[in-house]
């Protein structure tokens, strides 16, 4: 599971898209309370903050849709609590970015 901190606008396809996805695993693991993956690092640190969770969702909604993806999965803003900016990494954004230089991917680092 990994919710980059980087633009949306440099991941390639694959990890905009996969992103996307873990981030709506996350939000129900959060929301709805699902024990699957609640203890994993990358949940932990957005636990009190699905407003930062829910704006970084948008931010991701809106580069799909500038890629000409229609998106049919929104978030329930109602639910978007707690602090509006994520301040807690697992690895820094220098660190993300060789991570994402590693996979040989389009991703623009």
């Amino acid at each position: 599971m990994r919710i980059w901190d980087l633009p949306p606008k440099i991941l390639c396809t694959k990890h905009l898209l996969g992103e996307h996805r873990e981030l709506h695993a996350i939000w129900t693991i959060i929301t709805k309370k699902k024990k699957g993956y609640s203890k994993h690092p990358e949940t932990l640190r957005w636990i009190g903050k699905t407003k930062a969770l829910y704006l970084r969702h948008e931010a991701l909604v809106k580069e799909m849709k500038q890629r000409g993806y229609i998106h049919r999965s929104p978030l329930d803003n109602n639910l978007a609590t707690g602090e509006s900016i994520q301040r807690t990494f697992i690895n820094s954004t220098v660190e993300q970015r060789n991570i994402l230089r590693e996979k040989k991917c389009k991703c623009i680092v």
